[in-house]
């Protein structure tokens, strides 16, 4: 005769299945559904530092760069603060700078100072720690270099960005040494004439995933002298 028992359900085995396979089922649902509870809180945790890094980088570039002013103008070591036109020069002054043009070494030292706004609306600092740089003085490229002080810019605080440049105006510009005055004077505000000056920049921000760099350079100008 055929076997017409009903199946021991007791231990969630049914015909042809043994119950410690039902037991091996469950125990793999549960690892499944902790499996995805871990993964859930790894991407939550993922997409908190996400965010905040993206706060980050978006505050850097909704912060505002222009060009301030220049400052500490010296040609060949004479010091042009006070000096309003060449004759303003001393003798001993004007035979220095002379003898740098002929020698095709007139070396212009300068510092070019830099606004930094972070807008007021923004919820995070914006931590500058690099900025490479190119100096364009009358629209024409000079000399190029890195900015590497951490400058903090808290939300609606203007800092400034100090870039000191250096660079041998011979190499540049042609002129007599009185031109060559002329156009430095005009750098540092005291001459009868005006000078174009530009500063093209990549800033780099300091991220919880590392140094981030500016999406696109950014170029600030300003038309220094007296107008």
């Amino acid at each position: 005769m055929a076997d017409t028992s009903t199946p021991d359900v007791s231990s969630g085995a049914g015909p042809g299945v043994p119950g410690d396979a039902t037991l091996s089922a469950r125990s793999m649902m549960l690892c499944w559904r902790r499996s995805i509870r871990l993964t859930v809180l790894l991407v939550a945790s993922l997409g908190a530092s996400a965010c905040a890094t993206m706060q980050q980088v978006m505050a850097l570039s909704d912060v505002d760069f222009s060009l301030d002013r220049v400052a500490r103008v010296r040609l060949a070591g004479v010091d042009l603060d006070g000096k309003r036109s060449f004759s303003d020069l001393g003798l001993a002054d004007v035979a220095r700078l002379t003898a740098a043009v002929v020698d095709r070494d007139l070396p212009l030292s300068l510092d070019v100072h830099l606004t930094a706004v972070n807008p007021e609306d923004n919820t995070v600092d914006a931590r500058l720690v690099r900025m490479d740089w190119t100096f364009l003085l009358e629209g024409r490229e000079t000399l190029s270099g890195v900015f590497e002080d951490e400058i903090v810019l808290p939300p609606g605080e203007p800092r400034d960005v100090p870039i000191p440049v250096s660079l041998n105006l011979v190499e540049f510009f042609d002129g007599s040494t009185r031109d060559l005055v002329n156009l430095a004077l005009a750098l540092s505000g005291q001459g009868d004439e005006t000078a174009e000056v530009a500063l093209r920049a990549s800033p780099v921000v300091q991220t919880v995933l590392g140094p981030i760099r500016y999406p696109h350079p950014i170029t600030m100008s300003a038309t220094v002298g007296r107008e």
